[in-house]
């Protein structure tokens, strides 16, 4: 992303590839916007007509999550594709944004499936034991947490640049990186396993199906990004074009509003609120079997 990508002079087959480039752009930006009204829809129906529960508030964070990241990514490709106004400052600040908000949906998708694989793992437990506002006070950590590794990186290796400082810090990035997917690929897989191999029910819950789909969706689509920035910083090199990994991490953050619209709702009823296709999405069925358990349980503390 810089200005000379614009000015410099370039033989017709690397013309070629920049409109090409152009047309993954323009192409991405449209779904950009569409999951910008997806995204700001999950939000106005959770922050204000929905009452939550745990899942919902992960799920209302990833909302916001994935709205910041698309918009930023959409006021990025803007300013890049009107030449005349280009503001390399600012491209360079909304690109660090977008990252931050890219990092956060990881993070917090990491969140879900690790509380999701605890709760199927040791559901007495987790009824029994769990703070009431655990969702809240890690989805808070998270960006406290997010944005100041974000900022960090930005001030010591863009307007000032210490050598000392800028290179450990991105080090510590990539750990990071590596360490959220391997704990989202860990949890989800035993919350797949788990619940394949011990449902005594015909059907799980759709929250289930849920965090499992939004996770997968991420690990095709969102994680290429990193990975491939990952090698870029490594290697100085790219085995993917370059545009393509910020396309796929558009329909990423674009396509979960409609997995959750789609498992919240029912054939036979088709003229449905969202709100009640939302909420249906978003609902923890309790097993019966693991209630009576946690009665008794319950009666042996008392």
């Amino acid at each position: 992303l810089t200005p000379a990508i614009w000015t410099k002079a370039s033989p017709p087959g690397e013309l070629q590839k920049l409109y090409l480039g152009d047309w993954m752009i323009i192409f991405s930006l449209l779904i950009a916007l569409v999951g910008l009204v997806g995204n700001s829809i999950v939000l106005w129906l959770l922050g204000f007509r929905i009452p939550r529960n745990p899942c919902s508030v992960y799920i209302l964070n990833l909302a916001v999550a994935d709205d910041l990241f698309l918009c930023c990514y959409f006021l990025m490709y803007i300013n890049y594709l009107f030449g005349p106004f280009y503001s390399w400052l600012v491209s360079e600040v909304q690109f660090h944004l977008t990252y931050m908000f890219y990092t956060m949906d990881l993070s917090l998708l990491a969140a879900i499936s690790t509380e999701r694989c605890l709760a199927v793992l040791f559901p007495i437990w987790y009824r029994c034991h769990r703070p009431k506002r655990t969702s809240a006070a890690v989805c808070a950590v998270l960006w406290f947490l997010t944005g100041l590794f974000g900022v960090t990186v930005y001030a010591f290796c863009y307007p000032l640049f210490i050598a000392g400082f800028c290179s450990p810090s991105l080090f510590t990035g990539v750990a990071c990186l590596f360490l959220l997917a391997f704990v989202l690929c860990v949890s989800s897989l035993t919350l797949l396993l788990r619940v394949q191999c011990s449902s005594q029910r015909p059907q799980r819950p759709r929250l289930y199906l849920l965090v499992l789909l939004t996770v997968l969706m991420f690990l095709l689509c969102g994680l290429p990004l990193g990975i491939t920035d990952v090698i870029e910083f490594v290697t100085n090199s790219s085995f993917m074009p370059h545009r393509l990994p910020w396309l796929l991490a558009c329909v990423n953050s674009s396509a979960n509003p409609f997995i959750y619209f789609f498992l919240g709702s029912q054939r036979h009823k088709r003229r449905e609120p969202l709100r009640a296709v939302l909420q249906r999405a978003l609902e923890d069925e309790e097993d019966p079997h693991t209630t009576i358990s946690e009665t008794r349980y319950k009666l042996r503390s008392s």
